[in-house]
C-alpha cells in the first residue's frame, strides 16, 4: 500500500536527515511547507532543532500552525521529533516564555543547574518504556538514543508519557497520546534502533490507512 507521509519544512535543521531515515525504511516522504499538503497526508512528521520562539514564528509565517492542529484533530498519525515534540505543548519557558501549539497539556522546562550536570544534555542516554505502544514494538526498554536539548517536556497527564530518561531528573523523553507520538531524542541519529522506531511508525500508518479504507 502506498502511503503519503509529509515532513513539514519550516526551516528546521534536521529536516533532511529525518527524510532520509524514512526513505531508508521504505517510504519516500513529501518534504514541503505547503499547508494544503497536510490535509492530503496519511501521516505528518514535524522535525525540529533550535529555539521555541523561532519554531513557532516560522510555523506561523508559513501558515502551518492551524493546519497542524487541524491534521492532528483528524486522528491520523503524527510524529514529532525534538523541537517537534516541544512545540506540541501549551507553553515553553525558553526565551522568557513562548506559547506553543497547545495540543498536549503541559509545559516545556529548562534543565535545572546542578553539579556535574551539563546543559545542553548532549549524547547517548537510555529510554525506559512506561507501557507498550506499536511504535516501540521490538525495541527493548533501556535502549540508548541520541539527545541534544536544553529543555524537556513536562506533560500534565502522566498517561501521555511513553518513555522516560534520567538526566539529573527523570523526564518524559517520549510521549504517546491518541494519534500523536513524539520523541525528545533524535531517532534519525540513533542507529538501527532509531530506524526501527521509524519503521514501526510507518507500519502504524499503514495499518491506520488500511482500516480507513485506503490512502487519501
Amino acid at each position: 500500500m502506498t502511503i503519503r507521509i509529509v515532513v513539514v519544512d519550516y526551516g528546521a535543521g534536521n529536516l533532511r536527515s529525518v527524510a532520509r531515515a524514512l526513505a531508508h525504511v521504505g517510504v519516500e516522504p513529501v518534504v514541503t511547507d505547503d499547508p494544503p499538503s497536510l490535509a492530503a497526508a496519511d501521516a505528518v512528521v514535524l522535525p525540529g532543532v533550535g529555539a521555541a520562539g523561532d519554531t513557532m514564528r516560522n510555523l506561523r509565517e508559513r501558515g502551518l500552525e492551524g493546519p497542524l492542529r487541524d491534521f492532528i484533530a483528524t486522528g491520523r498519525p503524527f510524529f514529532g521529533v525534538c523541537m517537534g515534540l516541544q512545540a506540541l505543548f501549551d507553553w515553553s519557558e525558553e526565551g522568557g516564555g513562548q506559547e506553543c501549539l497547545g495540543i498536549l497539556p503541559g509545559r516545556v522546562l529548562r534543565f535545572p543547574a546542578g553539579p556535574g550536570l551539563k546543559v545542553p544534555h548532549m549524547g547517548w542516554n537510555t529510554v525506559e518504556w512506561r507501557r507498550d505502544h506499536p511504535v516501540v514494538q521490538g525495541i527493548p526498554s533501556g535502549s540508548y538514543f541520541y539527545f541534544v536539548h536544553s529543555f524537556y517536556p513536562a506533560p500534565n497527564d502522566p498517561d501521555a508519557v511513553l518513555g522516560v530518561t534520567q538526566y539529573g531528573i527523570e523526564f518524559a523523553s517520549m510521549v504517546a497520546w491518541r494519534n500523536v507520538v513524539a520523541t525528545q531524542f533524535h531517532p534519525e541519529k540513533s542507529g538501527s534502533l532509531g530506524l526501527r522506531l521509524y519503521e514501526n511508525f510507518v507500519a502504524w500508518v499503514r495499518c491506520g490507512a488500511a482500516e480507513a479504507g485506503g490512502v487519501r
